[in-house]
């Protein structure tokens, strides 16, 4: 389990611990099932390399919901994911490994909630940034904890 983060814990600049992950071609079919993603460079090897392509790629999709983990493991079980968007800039192959990465670029109340906005990308081994997009999240503050009022159980109250 992750430890709680808190708005008052987060700078903007920060960077989010990163998270590594290693498709494998049975993850992939896994995904076109749940995803319906069925082009078939993403599961046929002979398709693919008659695309021009040297094997089957990961689904981008796939690779956004990396992106979910690293921000949703980061903010804890009382933070929310709000918005993600994610732009696919490059290839990615199974079997590398791909670097989740982000950073906070603003903070800020908005309706009563604590708001977090952060850049958001993934690195192949390369180096290049094949997914990138941003994400909004809300988090626990701690003065919000601070003022909350518990009511006295209705037997102790006095008329």
């Amino acid at each position: 389990m992750t430890k709680q983060l808190f708005y008052e814990d987060v700078e903007v600049g920060s960077e989010i611990p990163c998270v590594t992950k290693c498709p494998t071609t049975r993850q992939m079919v896994k995904w076109v099932g749940v995803a319906t993603d069925y082009h078939e460079i993403h599961y046929d090897k002979d398709f693919a390399q008659s695309a021009g392509l040297p094997g089957v790629v990961v689904q981008g999709r796939l690779v956004l919901s990396f992106l979910c983990q690293l921000i949703t493991d980061w903010i804890g079980e009382q933070g929310s994911l709000k918005k993600i968007t994610g732009s696919y800039k490059g290839i990615m192959f199974p079997g590398e490994d791909l670097t989740c990465n982000g950073k906070v670029t603003k903070k800020y109340v908005g309706d009563g909630e604590h708001c977090v906005e952060c850049d958001i990308w993934v690195e192949n081994p390369r180096a290049e940034k094949t997914v990138v997009g941003t994400a909004i999240v809300t988090m626990p503050a701690r003065t919000a904890l601070c003022y909350q009022h518990v009511s006295a159980p209705k037997h102790l109250k006095s008329d």
